[in-house]
């Protein structure tokens, strides 16, 4: 009898040891209009597509014979939990998103100074300048240099404005930083992409079979 794991075993997604229940950060969620989206696309396909598939092959393994001693049974059975913990994580961060659009027109302090949404341009004492935008917990990206407004950066640069000095407190030290530039721009968040080890997309995986 072939496994319905067997050929996908090293698939990303299905290796991840399943985790327990994510938290959500309590209080209000803030989200820029394309963060908000990536979630409500990832949350739409675990429930709408993966749960369902995952469930199939689930049945099909518990068809199989003593669920004790079955591994596909029981691996499938952990999957779920991991992708139920995650559909609960999204549902609680997509019923608590205040969204904050950065393109949103500003004037007078609101525009100046750098709150949720903004992208700041700073130096360090050294002289070297990096660019920054400040976005939602479940948006950051540093390899786009997407830092939450949660995060020490986030919050030392939080309502200043060109030509302030900030004081950023690290485990390593206390560092100076100049703030240069702070302006609203469109912040583009990596949308969500069904992952390719997922068994919604997996093409040739054996489906519900009668017991031989």
């Amino acid at each position: 009898m072939d496994s319905p794991w067997k050929d996908h075993e090293m698939r990303k997604g299905f290796t991840r040891k399943p985790k327990a229940d994510e938290t959500a950060t309590p209080g209000k969620n803030y989200i820029t209009p394309s963060g908000l989206e990536r979630l409500k696309d990832e949350h739409r396909f675990l429930l709408t597509r993966e749960r369902p598939a995952v469930t199939e092959v689930v049945a099909w393994a518990a068809s199989n014979g003593d669920r004790s001693e079955n591994a596909d049974y029981q691996y499938g059975k952990r999957r779920l939990r991991q992708i139920d913990g995650r559909i609960r994580f999204l549902t609680k961060r997509i019923e608590a998103a205040e969204v904050v659009d950065p393109e949103a027109r500003r004037t007078g302090q609101a525009a100046a100074r750098a709150f949720f949404g903004a992208t700041v341009r700073y130096a360090n004492a050294a002289g070297v300048s990096r660019v920054v935008s400040i976005v939602g917990t479940d948006e950051i990206d540093l390899n786009r240099n997407h830092i939450s407004w949660a995060s020490p950066l986030g919050r030392a640069l939080m309502k200043s404005a060109a030509g302030d000095s900030v004081v950023l407190q690290l485990p390593g030290g206390t560092e100076y930083l100049t703030v240069l530039e702070v302006c609203y721009e469109r912040i583009s968040v990596e949308p969500f992409r069904e992952p390719p080890g997922s068994e919604a997309s997996a093409k040739g995986l054996p489906r519900r079979r009668e017991s031989t």
